[in-house]
């Protein structure tokens, strides 16, 4: 008897063209191949997008991006969303579209408001945002499993969007057109942040003489992000929701040579505050106190500039 989670007991039923074998272009490739379509054709400029494509996508062709389009019933657009208009546009102009080909971009920002050059070719567009963030690994596919997807097109291509998610493992949310770039800030402020707020509390705890940083760090961090996505604001504890301008005095004083973390932790105590004082947690006297502590200074301690002998040194990628 054939196991029905098999992919390979299973027709392929469309031709998937990836363009751009970046982190979320491969393994996007990859689910739609796991879920029984055949991908047939992937694009990959530099050495990592190659190895990217052999790892994720073994034996399939790397071609030029016309040939990959021309070669699928169904185009994966995996390009940063600032190139993603210039390549559509482009396409469209060139005539590599085909009516009734299926296109889609996984990309957060746009809509399917960026598929106007292509509708005089009758493109079925999508826009499908996985809302996680990616290794570009076989790790991220099991990671997609349970994901919410992000979901954006035309009315009638509604089914069409979801069916591919739930294909996929994911689970399909409809964000309107209008707001997809709101939508998207909100995943990258909360995402993307929390990676820049926990690089700096790494460093921090190094300089403090932590050993290893990350096993102090982590459960704390892990515990918050689980209060904060079941309490929202209640989950707020620390000096600031208690009102102790004491405290973050010093630690502002702490920070005086970090001064790009003594910036970030000024600007979220900031919003702390306002949120603590709105509901409540904060009376209007003790939130006073906190945000007279961390007004700006003219200290210069939170500017770029910093002296060549400080031995953090600018933070790098």
């Amino acid at each position: 008897m054939s196991d029905p989670s098999d992919s390979s007991q299973r027709p392929a039923r469309l031709r998937v063209g990836v363009v751009g074998a970046g982190r979320v272009g491969a393994v996007l490739g990859a689910a739609l191949g796991r879920a029984g379509h055949h991908v047939v054709a992937v694009s990959a400029v530099s050495e990592a997008s190659r190895a990217r494509a052999a790892d994720l996508l073994p034996g399939i062709p790397v071609v030029e991006v016309p040939d990959v389009v021309a070669a699928a019933d169904l185009v994966l657009l995996a390009v940063p969303d600032d190139d993603l208009p210039g390549l559509v546009s482009g396409l469209a102009t060139t005539g590599a579209f085909r009516p009734g080909q299926v296109v889609i971009h996984p990309g957060g920002r746009h809509g399917v408001g960026v598929f106007e050059p292509a509708a005089r070719c009758d493109v079925l567009p999508l826009a499908i945002h996985p809302a996680m963030t990616f290794t570009g690994t076989a790790i991220d596919l099991e990671r997609l499993v349970g994901c919410c997807f992000g979901v954006t097109t035309l009315k009638e291509l509604r089914p069409l969007g979801e069916a591919l998610v739930i294909e996929m493992g994911g689970e399909p949310v409809w964000i309107e057109e209008e707001d997809r770039a709101l939508y998207h800030a909100a995943l990258s402020h909360g995402s993307n942040h929390l990676v820049t707020l926990v690089a700096q509390s790494l460093e921090l705890l190094e300089d403090a003489g932590i050993d290893n940083p990350a096993k102090v760090l982590g459960p704390i961090m892990q515990a918050t992000l689980d209060n904060a996505l079941r309490l929202g604001d209640g989950a707020l504890t620390g000096p600031v929701s208690r009102g102790d301008a004491g405290t973050v005095a010093q630690h502002l004083a702490e920070l005086a040579a970090a001064p790009q973390i003594r910036g970030t932790y000024r600007a979220l105590a900031r919003a702390t505050a306002l949120r603590a004082l709105r509901r409540g947690r904060l009376r209007p006297d003790e939130a006073e106190q906190v945000l007279e502590v961390l007004a700006d200074d003219d200290s210069g301690a939170d500017g770029a500039d910093r002296h060549p002998d400080d031995r953090r040194g600018p933070e790098a990628d």
